[in-house]
């Protein structure tokens, strides 16, 4: 009797145990868009060139994240998408980490 409720219980941890891996990896990974997202904004609002906001984003961001910076009248919006890790996958964009973030320009005058 004892072996069958192991056979059940084993599969049913090891599931359990990559979900909760997953959730912790989507959490550090919406964090760095995040942190990635404000960065690309920063320095773009302060005048750096749109490609090298866009690389610093990157360098922050998780692997395999895309970075965008657009420049509009005073403002300044990136936004950073990654993906989802590969135990959260079956949840779609739901479970793909994102961000956005708005700077005031400092050389628009």
């Amino acid at each position: 009797m004892a072996t069958v409720e192991l056979a059940v219980a084993i599969p049913a941890v090891v599931l359990c145990l990559l979900l909760g891996l997953g959730a912790v990896r989507a959490v550090t990974d919406q964090v760095r868009c995040t942190d990635a997202a404000r960065a690309a904004a920063r320095a773009a609002a302060r005048g750096d060139a749109p490609g090298d906001a866009v690389a610093l984003g990157r360098r922050l961001a998780p692997p395999g994240a895309t970075v965008t910076v657009e420049l509009t009248g005073a403002t300044v919006e990136s936004a950073v998408r990654g993906r989802a890790p590969r135990a959260l996958r079956w949840l779609g964009r739901v479970g793909a980490p994102s961000a956005r973030a708005v700077a005031a320009r400092e050389d628009a005058g």
